[in-house]
């Protein structure tokens, strides 16, 4: 009974504290959201990054470095407690959602694989001029325009989109999604999803989800700009990759980054605009080190924690269990 109620408790306290993080962030998010108009689009990926994992890591530390060590030094071996009905639902949607985040990633990573196996088996691999990872010519009805895979990238291009555009246009795409490649997106995606899966009951994580992923095809857009009369020539490839998308048609692969992906008309027409802006010099951001800055402070709280912990080690391991105690009584 020991073992059944620690695996218990942790599980219950992963959800739970996952779950509270999680409405905490997206909360705070809809008040600083306003204020993040004036820097990059790449620190507002950055910064939005590091509010949808801060729940999922908030948990999984205060349950290793908390929870765990005062269950094993002060709960009784042969203790008489048992995992109540309440306790043991909240343990099972938690250990659910591990097990749909795991099973989701094994999928997605299984389905990847054999879809780009048939590509690399029926594409033409190709050399283009400043990328430097193994690109391939496809054939496929969809658009396609795409960066697969996280330890081992590839590019894949449609032979239609090859046809279509202009050398210029071609060289603004990939542009862009060097960009996705240098910010490691493919990864960052990746662990979203598996942040999502993992919180069955908060579904409004979902919301940082969608606003991340429309920093991130902002931020590549605005990087590729950068250089000289590449915006210009952006928002021209996208209008005719976006004339050319078959009705109702979507990309098959399940985990990459796309020129142009399942965004609507509408998300396409912005993006074009921010570009237009961005050739006309209207547009003008900041570019703010937020990720430096918030792992900094992380390392930095994180260190001073962990001196507090060790000065006040036995107080704080007490004070812990006898809250683990009174959640025990709450939940029978």
């Amino acid at each position: 009974m020991f073992e059944l109620l620690g695996l218990s408790l942790l599980l219950a306290t992963l959800l739970t504290l996952n779950s509270l993080a999680s409405v905490v962030t997206v909360g705070l998010w809809r008040l600083l959201s306003r204020m993040t108009g004036p820097i990059s689009a790449m620190s507002r990926a950055r910064l939005l990054f590091a509010f949808r994992i801060v729940p999922a890591v908030v948990a999984v530390l205060f349950v290793l470095f908390f929870l765990v060590p005062s269950y094993l030094f002060y709960e009784p071996r042969h203790t008489n407690e048992r995992v109540s009905v309440k306790l043991g639902l909240l343990a099972f949607l938690s250990a659910s959602g591990i097990c749909l985040a795991v099973g989701r990633s094994v999928a997605s990573w299984r389905a990847t694989a054999r879809l780009t196996a048939d590509w690399l088996q029926h594409g033409e691999r190709i050399t283009v001029a400043g990328v430097a990872i193994d690109t391939y010519r496809i054939e496929h009805s969809f658009p396609v325009i795409a960066i697969i895979g996280v330890l081992r990238p590839r590019l894949f291009i449609a032979r239609h989109v090859l046809e279509l555009l202009s050398p210029e246009e071609i060289g603004a795409a990939l542009a862009h999604e060097n960009s996705h490649l240098a910010a490691r997106d493919n990864l960052k995606r990746g662990v979203l999803r598996a942040c999502r899966d993992a919180l069955l009951i908060v579904p409004s994580g979902r919301s940082l989800d969608r606003a991340w992923s429309d920093a991130a095809e902002e931020a590549a857009d605005e990087n590729a700009a950068r250089r000289e009369d590449v915006a210009l020539d952006l928002a021209s490839a996208l209008v005719k990759i976006a004339r050319i998308i078959p009705s109702g048609a979507r990309p098959t692969m399940p985990a990459g980054v796309f020129l142009v992906g399942e965004e609507e008309a509408s998300c396409i027409e912005i993006r074009v605009g921010r570009l237009m802006e961005l050739a006309g010099g209207t547009r003008q951001t900041t570019t703010q080190r937020t990720f430096p800055i918030l792992l900094f402070s992380s390392m930095a709280c994180s260190l001073a924690g962990s001196i507090a912990v060790g000065f006040n080690a036995p107080l704080i391991f007490s004070n812990v269990h006898s809250l683990i105690e009174h959640a025990v009584v709450m939940l029978k």
